[in-house]
C-alpha cells in the first residue's frame, strides 16, 4: 500500500473523497491515509524523514521544508514526471520555492498567499469602502466600525494560536510590511527593533479592542469557522480560504464577502505571505513509482478538471498553474484575480524592506527556524492572552532567538 500523510485542510479532505478516479486507473495501488492537524503532521513527517523511518510514501509538506530537505537528499527528485504533467505551467513564484539546483523536489497541490476577506454588508452599514490595496490604518478603522460585541460581531479575526506556521506566519508577514525582519545581515535577531515593537503593539491593540474572545487559541481553522458563522468583519489569512467562505453550503455569509490585498504601511512591502502545500516523496520509500503516479495525478490539470466537474470551479485547488488563471471559467470566480495578484506580489528572495541574509516571506528557510519560531509564537500568544506585555514578549523572543542561533553556530 501507498501511505500518504496529509494535513486536515478542506482541499486535502476533498482529495481523499475523489481518489476512486486514481484507483480505477491504478487498481494495483492501494492508498492508506494518515490525516493530521498541521502542527502534528509537521512533527510526524519531520521525524520520519530525518530518521529515514519509511513510514510514509507521500508526504504533504510546505514551502519551508522542501528546499532544506531537498538539499539534504531526503526527497526524491520529480524532474522525470510525464510530459503531459506540463511542469512549465506551474507558477514561477511557486515552482522556484520547490526547486533546488534545478531539481523539482515537490509538486504543488495548492498555492496561496494571504489577503483580506471582509464583509461587504458590514462595511456598507458602516458607510465605508474597502480599498483594493488597503493600509493598516484602513484596516484598523474598518475593524472599529464593524465591531458589535453585543451581537458577537468582531471587526477583525487574526491568528493567535502559537506555531511557526500559525500565529508566526501571520505576524512575520505583517512585520515585513512594518519594515521589520527576523535577522539583520549578520544573523543578529531584530526583535528589539522599533519596527517589531510597532508590529506586535498594533496587532495586540486591534485584537484586544476588536477581536473575538479567546483568540490566543485560534488558528486557521478556528477563524474560518468564526467567519463562516458571521462573527468576523474581516479576516486576513490564506487566499485558499476564499472558496470556503464563499461556499453557501458551509458559510452563512457566502454572498457577502469581498476581497482586498493584504495591508501595507507605505514602505513598499505588503503583509502577505507565500506558501504551497505540496506532495513530496521521501527518499526512503520502497514504492517510488507508485508514489510518483499518485503525486502526478493529484497535482495535474486533469485533477483540477475533476474537482470542477464535481464541485464547481470555485472549489478547485488554487494557486499552482498559469493555465487555471487563463481559463475563462475560472476567471469568473470572484477571488481568482486577487489570489493571483497576491501570489505574484510576494518575493521570497527579497521579502523585507531592509536586506536580509535569508529567503522566505513568512518564514526563514533555515532548519533551526521551526523550533525557534514556535517558541517565539508561544511568547506572542501569551501576550495576546494577557499574560505579558508586548515589551516582555519581544524581550524574551530576542533572548531565546539569540541563544538558539548562537548554539547553532551562526
Amino acid at each position: 500500500p501507498l501511505t500518504i500523510a496529509t494535513v486536515n485542510n478542506g482541499d486535502m479532505i476533498r482529495m481523499q473523497g475523489l481518489t476512486d478516479d486514481f484507483t480505477k486507473n491504478n487498481p494495483d495501488i492501494k492508498l492508506e491515509w494518515v490525516t493530521l492537524e498541521e502542527n502534528v503532521l509537521r512533527q510526524r513527517v519531520t521525524q520520519d524523514i530525518a530518521t529515514k523511518g519509511g513510514q510514509f510514501d507521500v508526504m504533504t509538506i510546505g514551502t519551508y521544508e522542501v528546499p532544506i530537505w531537498g538539499k539534504q537528499g531526503w526527497l526524491v527528485s520529480l524532474n522525470d514526471l510525464p510530459a503531459d504533467y506540463d511542469v512549465d505551467d506551474l507558477l514561477p513564484a511557486i515552482r522556484s520555492g520547490l526547486t533546488v539546483d534545478g531539481e523539482l523536489y515537490a509538486a504543488p497541490f495548492y498555492g496561496e498567499s494571504s489577503m483580506v476577506m471582509y464583509r461587504k454588508d458590514l462595511m456598507e452599514k458602516a458607510g465605508m469602502e474597502m480599498p483594493d490595496a488597503p493600509t493598516w490604518d484602513d484596516i484598523k478603522k474598518a475593524a472599529e466600525a464593524m465591531t458589535d460585541k453585543d451581537n458577537e460581531v468582531y471587526g477583525i479575526c487574526l491568528r493567535g494560536k502559537a506555531g511557526w506556521g500559525e500565529n508566526m506566519a501571520f505576524l512575520t508577514a505583517m512585520s515585513n510590511s512594518y519594515g521589520a525582519r527576523w535577522f539583520d545581515e549578520d544573523w543578529k535577531p531584530q526583535f528589539d527593533s522599533d519596527a517589531w515593537k510597532a508590529t506586535l503593539t498594533d496587532y495586540l491593540d486591534m485584537m484586544n479592542k476588536y477581536g473575538p474572545p479567546g483568540a490566543a487559541s485560534n488558528g486557521f481553522n478556528e477563524n474560518l469557522a468564526l467567519f463562516q458563522q458571521g462573527k468576523c468583519g474581516m479576516w486576513i489569512d490564506a487566499t485558499v480560504a476564499a472558496s470556503f467562505v464563499t461556499n453557501p453550503k458551509d458559510s452563512t455569509v457566502a454572498d457577502k464577502v469581498g476581497f482586498a490585498l493584504a495591508p501595507d504601511k507605505g514602505l513598499g512591502k505588503r503583509g502577505n505571505w507565500l506558501w504551497a502545500w505540496s506532495l513530496g516523496i521521501p527518499a526512503g520509500t520502497d514504492a517510488e513509482d507508485a508514489a510518483k503516479k499518485f503525486v502526478a495525478w493529484a497535482t495535474s490539470k486533469a485533477y483540477t478538471e475533476l474537482v470542477a466537474s464535481k464541485e464547481g470551479w470555485a472549489n478547485v485547488p488554487p494557486g499552482t498553474r498559469q493555465s487555471l488563471y487563463d481559463n475563462p471559467e475560472y476567471q469568473k470566480v470572484p477571488f481568482a484575480k486577487m489570489t493571483l495578484e497576491s501570489i505574484n506580489s510576494a518575493d521570497p528572495t527579497n521579502p523585507t524592506v531592509d536586506p536580509v541574509p535569508y529567503t522566505g516571506v513568512q518564514f526563514v528557510a533555515i532548519p533551526e527556524f521551526a523550533g525557534i519560531a514556535t517558541q517565539v509564537g508561544q511568547e506572542f500568544s501569551a501576550a495576546l492572552a494577557g499574560q505579558q506585555s508586548a515589551e516582555e514578549a519581544l524581550q524574551k523572543a530576542q533572548t531565546l532567538t539569540a541563544e538558539e542561533m548562537e548554539a547553532a553556530g551562526y
